[in-house]
Parts: C-alpha cells; structure tokens; sequence
C-alpha cells in the first residue's frame, strides 16, 4: 500500500469547509449541558483577556469606594474594643475610649435578633389569594419545615445573622449569601462583611448592580476540594500571595490577631453581565455569569452561567442579600460609624483629658532644688511613709515647689455628657423617661410618645424585615428544589409527600411586625385596641384580640389559654350538652347532621332533670344562651342545606369572595328558593296542625256527634220522603172514593208537599248554622286552650238534639 500512488484532492469552496466546521462546533456547544465549568472548554487567550478586562473593573471598583472604607477604619478606631497603651504626653496616660459607638451597635444587635429571631423561629407563612383549609394546613407545614431548618438543621445559621447585625449597624451595610452547599447536602446562607462586597460606584445595590465581586478567602485544602469535586478548574495557583486591605488590618488589630500568619487565598467570585468570548449572544447583549478568578496568579478558575436553564430572558439569579441600615447616597447605607463617629471621638478625647486632669491633680509633679536629696528618690513615696531628706539651706517647703494643677473641668464634663447625649439621641439609643409620661395619661398618647421616640428604628427595623424576606423567598426555593421529597417527620396535617406541593402554594415572611419595633410599643397597641373593643365589644374577635395579646407577651401555649372557633373540633351532641354544662364553648359544623344535633340539644333543655338542675345553677342563664345560641347555629346551617336542595347546586364557602355578576345571580335564585322552601315549610306546617287537631280528643268527639247528627238528618229526610210517598197514596185514594176532580187533587196535594219540604229544607237549614257554631266554639277553644268551651259546645249539641227530638214529636202528633 505505501507503493500506492497518492491521490490529490483538489478542493473548490474552501469556505464551505470552514463553515462546516464551524457548524459542527457550535452544534457541540449546543450539546453542552448547560450548568458545566465553561473555562474548562476555552481556550488560554479568551481566559487570560476575561480575567485581565474582569480585575481592571473590580480595582476600579474598589477605587470608588475609598472614602467609604477610609471612613469606615476611622471609625473602628474609636470602638474601643482594644485598650491603648499610650506614651503621650506621658507614659501610662489615659486610653479609654468612648462607650457610644459600640453602646449602640451592641443594643441595636440585641433588640433585633430578638424581634426578628425569637425561639419559636423566625418564619411564619402567607397565603397568597383564596384561603381554604388546604393551604391553611399546608401553610402550617411549610411554617414548621422552615423554622425546623433554620434551628436545628442550619445551627450556623443564628451565629451568623448576629454577626450580620453587628456589623450592619456598624458599617451600615451587611450582606447574605444564600445558596446550595453540595460539600454539606443543604442549602445555607453566610454572613458577608460589606468590605467583603465589592458594588460599581453609581449602583442602588447588589440586587440591580452590573457587577458585584464577593472576595472569599479560601485554604489551599478547600481550593483542593473544589477542583477534585471538578466546580474549579484544576491548575496550579503557586503559593498564596497576602493581600490584605485596610479594614482587615483595623479588625484584626481591634480584636488583637495579625494578619502575618493568614495562608489563605484570595480569590474573587464575580458575578457579572458579560460578553463571554465563544459564547456570545446574538444580539450582543451581556449575559449574566459567574467568574472565579485568583486574585494572586490572576488565573480564572471558573465561569458559570447565571441564568434558569429554561428562561428565555436569562435574567440574573439573585445570591446575595444587602441589608441597609440608613440607605446612603451610594450602594453602601450609613451606619453608627458614620452616624455617632464624630461624636465618639470628640468624647473619647474628652474622657481622657479629664482622667489625666485627675490624675496631675492627685499626684502633682513639681520642681525641686538641685542640692535637695531625698532617699529613693525615683521611686513614688507611699502612703504612710516617711522619709529622710537632705536640706542645703532652709526648710523643705523653700526647696519643693508644686506645678498649680486644677481640679477635672466642670465645664468638660458637662460638654461630655451634651455629647454622648447627643451621640445616643443620634443614633437612637437614648433612655426614654418614665417620669416624663403620667400614669393616667390615656394609651393613646403614651403610644403617640413611643412612636415619637421609636420613630427611627422602627424605620430600621422595617428594612430589616424587607431583607429577611428577600433572604427566606431564596432559602424557599432552595429547599423546594434541592430538598428531599419529603418531610423530615410526621407532620401534624396531612402527607409527609406533599414538601414540594406545600412550598409551592404558600409564602414565607419574617415573624417580626415592621410596624412595632419593640414588645413595649405592640403591647401599647393591644391596650389601645382594648380599650376600644370595651366600647363595643359586640364587633370585635375578642379571643382572637386576647390571643394575640398573650403571644405578643412572650407567653407560650397561647392557643390552649384562648381557644378558637377554627382551633375546635366537630363534636356528637351528647359531648356539646357536657360541654354547655361545663361551660365549655362548643359550635356547630356545616357537614354535621344539623336535625339529629337540634334534636338531641332540645331534648337536653326539655329533660325535667336536666332542667332542675339548671335552674339551680348560678349560671343558668348564661347555660341556656348557650344552648340557644349553639341551636341558631344549627338551624343556620340546616337553613343553607336546604336552599341547596331547592336550588339542586350547593352554595359557595360563606367567607369566600364572589364577583359583583354572580353575587347577583346568585342572589335572585336564592331568593327564588327561599320562597319555594317557605311554601312547603308552610304547607307542612298546616298538615301537621291538622294531624294535631284530628287526635286531639274533643275534636274527635265533635267529630261522631257531627256524624249521629248527620245520620239523624239522613234518617229525617228518608222519613219525610216516606211520609210524602204515604200521603199521596192517601190522597189518590180519597181521591177515587169522593170522585173529586183529579187535577183539584193534584194541585192540593203539591202545594201541600212543597210546604213539607221547605218545612225540612229549614230544619236541615238550621240544623248546618248549629254545627258551624259548634265548629267555631271548638276552635275558640282550641286556640285558648279552654275546656271551657268546649263543654259548652257538647252542651249546645246535645240541646239541639233534644230540639229535634221534640220537634219531630210534635210534627208526628200533628199528623
């Protein structure tokens, strides 16, 4: 084969060759998964320029913002957390400092960390529009989950939103990094220093900034750790270089370390708007990534993108989280130092001169002649003590003159106490004065004097509560979609299944109240609502109203102290009349059997035991409220069953929302089948009053006697008829006998049947118009229960059947 001639290949279109190839690199990029290391997939050119272009912004950066962090070690310098031995003007001169700088960063630590962390936790949940008992259930899971991770699951968690606090209040600005940790399996959140945070000049903040450069610190085993879990690229770094800036050196002389022994390296984690070479985008608009670069070798470590995989905007993900204590004029806020550093060294100065005024006044040096000499001269003489002294001439007080040092200056010690009132009324800090507030003075305007007074720190803490929103919003994500499927225990509501369901139907806020920075201000609130709901008790939720009271109070268990409607379960009827005797409060559900519960809650008040024995009770008023009360409940809710068996659809829920259109449709039909449902309540009412009616035993009395007289009627008028049959056949007789004219006959014989006839139509006449009065006695009687009554209608019966007895007598004897 290698004698073979070699076959040329001529190409014609060498630039489709080129675009070939190009297309089948950028059908590789595409086949890149989207959350790998890109720096491991470019080139040393297009890395070496992203890390040189990246460093030139962030020292410009960090130039920007000189006079802040100038300000800032001015500060540290006066907060007194090291003692000064000082040589001016003489050895052992005074070296305190000033208490009002870190008075204030310690007070405001401690007031906040128990508003916004206390024991229970520091989440509590939101339900973002309708409110059913679901979310409410899941809300109360999600409540649990996150508390539970916060102080038990991240234990570093408190130690280091403490530290965040001191350092805001401080610097003016703190930040949290929350993320995903693989090294621990969980998310977690980190406290990072401002200096720590590098934003552009110009920037609101690290949330809309184009740029924002976290400098870690990291040992050459962590940097190991990363580049074999394969997040850093793995190249040599060389040895770390010490670069530390002036705030570090200021802390670490503060708390008493140095910075000589610090190995660690300096790497800076830029999160950047960038138009990454090979992955440019096609509009040319900088994409977001993340860029990891060593501050001492200047090589880039890593380059991820900063975007959902699956968001068409590729908008920035957000992982840290700014806290402001007065926001500035730039993306750093104002702190303590920069509020009451004035003010702290103007008193430290002041401390001191009085100290060292003191102490010349106590011990005075003075001058002496040269030829006086007194044994151990350089030592100080003690108390007590005597000793020799050589005089060339004259008395020792002629040879020892002491210096005219006076007295501490009454005038500096009153302008040192004008300026560290002035520096804690600044900085919030200052004592409110009890004897300025009298003790009958309404709770309104002793809230007013609060609020006056917590005015701004009310304000900090509202910043403080925005923040902590932002950080929980982050961590929820987190956990939602790093997190295990599933609870970590038995929730108390519902499937241990059901995290990601849950976390995905609620929100998380902070627990602390931004409207109240203090205990003492809610509690002056809830007194002032107190008072009001005296007026009109009728319209508040008085449970709920003293719930809360008791939580705002520090006091555990408040829902066993206060029960609540929603915390009660439904309960048999037996249990709810032990519950009425007990004076326990007990209400009706909407899915209860409403007629069995008003039916056994009547039967309760109608038991002559029962009865007795309430009525003995002191209390037995406020028993049969109750029951009436737990009755109307039932009846309310048998009510709304049945219009929706009218109407054939159930209602919505009573508390939920319904629009304007189909409120009023909605109302036209129920009014609709209320009347329906009023008709046949009506109608059964009636028949029932007639069942009533039919057994009761005078009516069914009247009833036989109507019915004798009816056969007495019957009997009459068959008799009448018998007798007009008779007569007629007497009157043809006669007739045949005497020849008398048959018509003649026949017109006397029926003018004398008409006059028999309307001789029986009256008795039957008048025999109707006494059953009807008897009808109408009886129901005289009914209607007001007297026997009275009805006695005499059996009177009146059995007097007009003697009437007709006697009057059939005479018509026969008439005959």
């Amino acid at each position: 084969m290698l004698n073979e001639p070699m076959i040329e290949i001529e190409i014609d279109e060498p630039v489709g060759i080129a675009s070939l190839i190009i297309e089948e690199e950028e059908s590789f990029k595409e086949e890149e998964a989207f959350d790998i290391n890109l720096a491991e997939t470019m080139n040393e050119g297009d890395l070496g320029s992203v890390a040189d272009d990246l460093m030139s912004l962030v020292d410009t950066d960090i130039a920007s913002r000189k006079d802040w962090v100038e300000m800032f070690v001015r500060g540290l310098e006066v907060l007194g957390m090291k003692y000064e031995e000082r040589t001016e003007p003489w050895n052992g001169a005074c070296g305190v400092y000033s208490t009002v700088l870190t008075e204030a960063a310690i007070r405001f630590q401690s007031e906040t960390i128990i508003e916004t962390f206390p024991a229970a936790g520091p989440v509590k949940t939101e339900i973002i529009g309708a409110i059913d008992r679901l979310k409410e259930e899941a809300a109360e899971r999600v409540r649990e989950d996150m508390n539970f991770k916060l102080t038990e699951t991240m234990p570093e968690y408190r130690p280091e939103h403490e530290r965040m606090l001191f350092n805001l209040g401080l610097a003016g600005a703190a930040f949290k990094k929350v993320y995903y940790d693989p090294s621990l399996g969980r998310q977690t959140s980190v406290f990072i220093p401002a200096e720590d945070i590098v934003i552009p000049y110009g920037s609101s903040g690290a949330r809309t900034a184009e740029r924002v450069t976290h400098t870690m610190r990291k040992t050459k085993n962590d940097v190991k750790k990363l580049q074999v879990a394969g997040f850093y690229c793995d190249i040599d770094l060389g040895e770390p270089v010490q670069i530390h800036s002036d705030v570090e050196k200021k802390k670490a002389e503060g708390q008493g370390y140095t910075l000589t022994d610090d190995d660690r390296y300096q790497i800076y984690e830029i999160q950047v708007d960038y138009d990454m070479p090979g992955y440019e985008d096609e509009d040319g608009i900088a994409l977001p990534y993340i860029v990891s670069i060593d501050k001492g070798s200047n090589k880039v470590l890593s380059i991820y993108r900063n975007w959902e995989e699956n968001d068409e905007l590729k908008l920035k993900r957000q992982h840290f989280v700014q806290y402001d204590y007065i926001p500035g004029f730039g993306a750093y806020g104002f702190g303590f130092v920069h509020l009451i550093g004035g003010y702290a060294r103007a008193g430290t100065s002041l401390i001191r001169q009085l100290v060292d005024a003191g102490t010349l006044s106590n011990l005075p040096g003075g001058l002496k002649t040269r030829g006086l000499r007194i044994k151990g001269d350089d030592t100080p003489i003690a108390p007590g003590e005597f000793r020799d002294v050589d005089v060339a001439s004259g008395t020792v007080r002629d040879n020892i003159m002491t210096l005219p040092y006076k007295e501490p200056s009454q005038v500096l010690a009153g302008l040192l106490e004008r300026i560290t009132e002035e520096g804690r009324r600044l900085g919030s800090i200052a004592d409110m004065k009890v004897s300025d507030m009298s003790a009958n003075a309404p709770v309104g305007t002793t809230l007013a004097i609060l609020e006056r007074q917590l005015k701004v720190m009310s304000a900090v803490q509202a910043r403080v509560h925005y923040s902590m929103k932002q950080e929980f919003k982050l961590l929820k994500n987190i956990i939602r979609d790093y997190a295990p499927m599933e609870y970590e225990y038995d929730p108390q509501h519902g499937n241990r299944l059901a995290k990601q369901a849950d976390y995905d139907m609620v929100e998380v806020i902070p627990v602390s109240d931004p409207n109240s920075s203090t205990m003492a201000q809610r509690i002056m609130q809830y007194q002032a609502i107190m008072q009001l709901a005296q007026g009109a008790p009728q319209i508040y939720n008085l449970p709920l109203l003293h719930r809360q009271m008791i939580e705002v109070l520090g006091v555990k268990n408040a829902e066993k102290l206060v029960p609540m409607k929603e915390d009660e379960q439904p309960l048999d009827p037996i249990t709810e009349n032990m519950g009425f005797l007990r004076g326990e409060p007990t209400h009706a559900f909407m899915y209860q059997d409403q007629e069995a519960h008003i039916a056994a809650h009547t039967s309760f008040l109608k038991d002559p035991m029962i009865a007795q024995q309430i009525g003995q009770n002191p209390m037995a008023q406020q028993i049969n409220a109750a029951v009436q009360a737990h009755l109307a409940e039932h009846l309310a809710f048998l009510y709304r069953r049945k219009i929706e068996e009218q109407l054939g659809v159930p209602l919505p829920p009573p508390t939920e929302k319904l629009p304007e259109q189909i409120e009023v449709q909605l109302s036209r039909l129920v009014a609709q089948a209320s009347v329906q449902l009023q008709q046949l309540n009506m109608a059964k009412a009636q028949q029932q009053e007639a069942q009533e009616q039919a057994q009761n035993p005078v009516v069914q009395m009247q009833q036989a006697e109507l019915e004798i007289k009816k056969q007495d009627s019957d009997t009459k008028a068959k008799k009448v008829e018998g007798d007009l049959a008779i007569r007629q056949s007497e009157l043809e007789l006669k007739q045949r006998q005497a020849g008398e004219d048959p018509e003649m006959m026949a017109q006397r014989h029926q003018q004398e049947m008409a006059q028999q006839q309307a001789q029986a139509q009256m008795l039957q006449e008048k025999h109707a118009q006494e059953m009807g009065q008897s009808q109408e006695l009886h129901q005289q009687g009914m209607a007001h229960g007297g026997h009275v009554h009805a006695q005499k209608a059996m009177q009146n019966a059995l007097t007009h059947r003697q009437k007709m007895t006697h009057a059939e007598r005479a018509r026969k004897e008439s005959k």
